[in-house]
C-alpha cells in the first residue's frame, strides 16, 4: 500500500513537475539563442578580412580567395547578406548567429532518433549550450554554417540510408557539396563518411541495405564531381598559401586541443571552462563506452555502443586524418577547424548524459552542462577578441590629415582599419607588401617577408610621412615575422622620437596590437 501511495503521489505531482521543466527548458533555449547574436568584441582579423572579401563584386571574388586560402561558398553568401542587411558588426554576426540557431532543431531530430524524445532533450539542450557553438555564432566566418551542414548532413545521410528515393539522395549530394565548398577539412569528413558507407555496402547481407548504401555512395561521388571545377584553385592555395601563420602540430596534440576548445574560451582566467572540458570528455567516453545498469552503476563496454559507435568513428576518424594529412603537408591547425566534427561529437557528449539511469543524476549533469555551457556563452558576449579597440581609440582622438598608419604584421589591418574608416585623410600601409590594410595577400608569404628588410620599408615609410606623424600599429611574436616588427620600429625610432601609446595585452586578447606614435622630430 505505501508503494501504491508513491505511486500515485508521483502521479499527481507530475503535471506539475512537467510544466516546470517545461519552462525551465525553454528559458534556456531563450537564452542560448540571445546569446547567438550577442558579443561586445570588436571583428577581429579573420572576421575584418572575410567581410572585406565579402563586400567584392563576385566578379573579384575568387581573385581575392586564390590569395586567401578559403573555399567560396560562404562569402557568396555573406556577399548576398551584406546587400540586404549592411555590414555593421552586428549585421554581419548575425549570419552566422541565424546558421547556428537553424542547427538546433537538427540536434533534437537526431536524438529522437537515436534513443526517442528524452534524448531528443538532452541533445538540444547539449547542442544549444556548448561554448564551441556560442564563440562560432557569434563570428562572421564559416564555422557556423560548417555545423548547420553537417547536422543536418547527418540527418540526410540517414534519411537515405533508410529510403534511397531520388530526393533524398539528391539532398546528401546537394548538402555534402555545400560542405565541400564551406570549408577544406570537409574533405576529410566526405571521405570518412564515403568510406563508412563502403563498409557498410560491402558487409551488408540485406540486399535493400547494401542497395541504399550504394546509392549513397553514388550520391556523395556526385558532390566529388560537382567539387572539380574548384580543385585547380585548392592546388593553388595549397602551394602557395597554407597557412603560413602557424606550425604543423601532431596529430593527438591536434585532438587534445580540438577537446579543449570544446569547453569554452581558452583564457587562464576563465576556470569554469578548465573545469568543464573534463567533464565534457568523461560524458564523451561514457557516451561511447556506458550503459546504464541501475540507479548507481553503469557498466562500460569495450566493445563501445552501436548508437555512438559510427558517429565517433566518423568525427575522430575525420579528425585524425585531417591532422595526419596537414602534419605531412606542413599544415597548422585551429580548433575552430574542428567545426566539421563538433555536432557528431556533441551528440556522443549527449548520449554520456543519457547514460545516467537515475532520473535525478542525469539531471543534475544535464543541469550542470547547461550551466557550464552558458557561462561559457556568457564569456563569449563579454570577452574582447581583439585590442585593435583601443589602439584605434587613440589614433581617431588624435590623428591629423596626412598621418601614416603603419601594421607589422599585414594581419592587424583588417581589424584596425575597419575601425578607422571614419578618421579622414589617414593613410594605412602594412608590413611587409606596403599595401593597403583592408586584406592580407597570403600568397609565397613566408618568402615575402623573408625578401623584404626592414630597414627599406622604414625609409620608405618615412620618406611618406614626410613631417606627419606615424602610428605604428604593432604585435610581437607572429609565425614567420620573428623580431622583424620590432626592427621596423627601431629603424623608425632612429629618425624619431617614439611614445608608447597602448601596451601590449596577450593574456586577455586572441589579437594583441600595440601602438607607438612616432612623431616628427
Amino acid at each position: 500500500m505505501a508503494v501504491e501511495g508513491q505511486e500515485t503521489e508521483t502521479a499527481q505531482r507530475r503535471p506539475g513537475l512537467r510544466i516546470v521543466t517545461a519552462v525551465a527548458v525553454a528559458v534556456v533555449l531563450v537564452i542560448a539563442v540571445a546569446l547567438r547574436f550577442v558579443t561586445r568584441s570588436d571583428l577581429w582579423l579573420d572576421e575584418a578580412l572575410s567581410v572585406n572579401i565579402a563586400k567584392l563584386p563576385l566578379s573579384k571574388l575568387h581573385w581575392a580567395l586564390k590569395r586567401d586560402g578559403a573555399p567560396p561558398l560562404f562569402y557568396v553568401v555573406l556577399h548576398f547578406w551584406i546587400k540586404a542587411f549592411g555590414s555593421s558588426d552586428v549585421a554581419v554576426r548575425a549570419l552566422a548567429g541565424v546558421c547556428s540557431t537553424l542547427t538546433l532543431p537538427a540536434y533534437w531530430l537526431i536524438g529522437r532518433r537515436l534513443g526517442g524524445r528524452r534524448l531528443a532533450w538532452i541533445t538540444l539542450l547539449v547542442g544549444a549550450t556548448a561554448p564551441f557553438g556560442f564563440r562560432y555564432a557569434t563570428e562572421a566566418r564559416m564555422y557556423s554554417l560548417v555545423m548547420l551542414l553537417v547536422a543536418w548532413g547527418l540527418l540526410a545521410v540517414w534519411s537515405a540510408l533508410d529510403r534511397p528515393t531520388l530526393p533524398r539522395l539528391a539532398l546528401v549530394a546537394l548538402v555534402a557539396l555545400a560542405l565541400l565548398y564551406t570549408h577544406n577539412w570537409s574533405l576529410y569528413l566526405v571521405a570518412v563518411v564515403g568510406l563508412m558507407v563502403l563498409v557498410r555496402a560491402l558487409r551488408a547481407r540485406d540486399p535493400e541495405v547494401r542497395k541504399a548504401s550504394w546509392f549513397v555512395l553514388i550520391a556523395l561521388a556526385v558532390a566529388g564531381l560537382g567539387y572539380v571545377p574548384w580543385l585547380p584553385t585548392l592546388s593553388y592555395q595549397a602551394t602557395h598559401t597554407g597557412t603560413p601563420w602557424g606550425d604543423p602540430i601532431l596529430p593527438w596534440s591536434g585532438v587534445a586541443w580540438h577537446l579543449d576548445a570544446l569547453g569554452g574560451p581558452p583564457i587562464p582566467q576563465h576556470g569554469e571552462a578548465e573545469i568543464f572540458r573534463y567533464g565534457l570528455v568523461l560524458l564523451l567516453a561514457l557516451g561511447l563506452f556506458g550503459a546504464g545498469v541501475d540507479r548507481h552503476r553503469i557498466e562500460l563496454d569495450l566493445r563501445t555502443r552501436p548508437g555512438a559507435r559510427w558517429l565517433f568513428v566518423a568525427a575522430y576518424g575525420t579528425m585524425l586524418l585531417a591532422l595526419a594529412a596537414s602534419y605531412v603537408a606542413g599544415a597548422a591547425f585551429d580548433p575552430r577547424y574542428s567545426s566539421v566534427v563538433v555536432p557528431l561529437v556533441l551528440v556522443v557528449i549527449a548520449l554520456g548524459v543519457g547514460t545516467f539511469s537515475s532520473d535525478a543524476v542525469r539531471v543534475g549533469v544535464l543541469g550542470v552542462v547547461v550551466l557550464l555551457g552558458l557561462c561559457g556563452g556568457v564569456r563569449v558576449a563579454l570577452d574582447q577578441r581583439t585590442q585593435a579597440g583601443q589602439v584605434a581609440a587613440v589614433i581617431a582622438a588624435e590623428a591629423k590629415p596626412g598621418d601614416v598608419v603603419l601594421y607589422c604584421p599585414d594581419q592587424l589591418g583588417p581589424s584596425g582599419s575597419r575601425l578607422l574608416d571614419d578618421v579622414p585623410g589617414l593613410r594605412q600601409v602594412t608590413y611587409p607588401r606596403l599595401t593597403g590594410p583592408a586584406y592580407v595577400d597570403w600568397t609565397d608569404y613566408r618568402d615575402v617577408i623573408a625578401a623584404t628588410p626592414t630597414d627599406e620599408v622604414a625609409q620608405q615609410v618615412l620618406d611618406l610621412a614626410g613631417d606627419h606623424t606615424i602610428w605604428y600599429v604593432m604585435a610581437p611574436g607572429y609565425r614567420s615575422f620573428d623580431a622583424r616588427c620590432e626592427e621596423l620600429g627601431i629603424g623608425i625610432g632612429r629618425a624619431r622620437p617614439a611614445s608608447g601609446r597602448v601596451g601590449v595585452d596577450a593574456s586577455m586578447y586572441f589579437e594583441y596590437p600595440g601602438l607607438t606614435e612616432f612623431r616628427a622630430p
